[in-house]
């Protein structure tokens, strides 16, 4: 097995960068809600579906290395495509002009 010969520095960061990645995806949604036009939003957006990716990534090493089963891998990698899915989706959505998310809040 793989994790068994990786120093336990290397689990560790691996454990890190799972937790990073997945922070990000919201935190980037939520920073480009906060701004001030749909293009902006658009940025954050793409940033959080990076990190998306990111995610999913290490969700294959840990369990490649032993970290995950296989599923708990599958169960994680399905909720992350709907997430997905959901984020190109508003991107869609904002791209062609079909919503526009700063109207919305002014009438909040």
């Amino acid at each position: 097995m793989i994790s068994k010969e990786l120093p336990k520095e290397e689990l560790y960061g691996l454990i890190s960068q799972l937790k990073r990645s997945a922070v990000s995806i919201a935190a980037n949604i939520s920073e480009g809600a906060g701004r001030n036009s749909d293009n902006e939003f658009l940025h954050f957006l793409g940033v959080a579906n990076a990190s998306s990716f990111e995610l999913q990534t290490h969700i294959i090493i840990a369990n490649r290395v032993g970290l995950l089963n296989d599923e708990i891998k599958e169960s994680f990698l399905e909720k992350l495509d709907e997430i997905q899915k959901m984020s190109y989706g508003l991107q869609s959505l904002l791209k062609n002009k079909k919503i526009n998310l700063y109207n919305l809040k002014s009438k909040v």
